[in-house]
């Protein structure tokens, strides 16, 4: 009798030995995926922070480039602007599509445009050259409409007639270089050192021609 109790005795004890050992088992292996969880939380948490430090470093990269090409613009834009050296002047009128007069240090100057010509319509003894008027009308419009100002070159700044040589530009803009690329006008009259802008003169008479 006393060897069937122990013998029963000892089966519950293996039963419950076993059942413990499950728990444990169990246990372990949830803290276990529970720290492989964690852990792959830790790894996507640092590369989710490496992606967006990345993201970050690149779109202050392009901020910083933009920034730097948007200050080279204004610095170009200035130094630009000291080499012209434009004088302000006032319209009295326009002669014709190369030639206008203006108010200069108070008194009245007739200014030939350098580096360009546009066919006649006022010149003595000559018939009206075909698109003067057009050349005329149109430098009219341009002189008429905004802040007149004129660049002296490095040469002369008068002719033989005692006409002003110059530059001209209304709110910055070349008057020149408009009729050159509207083909109203021609590079002409070329005399050293006065050919500062000749070059760039040359490509808006070939671009006009290239437009017929």
């Amino acid at each position: 009798m006393k060897k069937w109790l122990l013998g029963i005795a000892t089966l519950s004890l293996s039963f419950s030995l076993a059942a413990c050992g499950s728990d444990s088992a169990s246990t372990d292996k949830t803290d276990s995926d529970q720290a492989k969880t964690t852990e792959q939380e830790e790894k996507d948490a640092k590369e989710t922070k490496a992606d967006t430090q990345s993201n970050d470093k690149s779109t202050n990269d392009k901020n910083e480039k933009a920034e730097n090409a948007s200050k080279k613009d204004s610095s170009d834009k200035k130094a630009s602007d000291k080499k012209k050296k434009l004088v302000d002047v006032t319209l009295n009128r326009t002669v014709d599509g190369d030639t206008i007069k203006v108010n200069y240090k108070g008194e009245i100057k007739t200014v030939r445009y350098l580096l360009v010509d546009t066919p006649e319509t006022k010149k003595p003894n000559s018939c009206v050259q075909p698109y003067g008027e057009d050349a005329s009308t149109r430098n009219k419009q341009l002189v008429n409409k905004g802040k007149l100002q004129l660049e002296f070159d490095k040469g002369d700044r008068t002719d033989k007639y005692g006409r002003m040589l110059a530059y001209v530009y209304v709110d910055g803009k070349s008057v020149q270089e408009t009729l050159l690329k509207e083909g109203l006008a021609r590079v002409a009259y070329v005399y050293e050192p006065n050919t500062k802008y000749l070059d760039t003169y040359k490509k808006d008479e070939q671009a006009a021609k290239d437009k017929d």
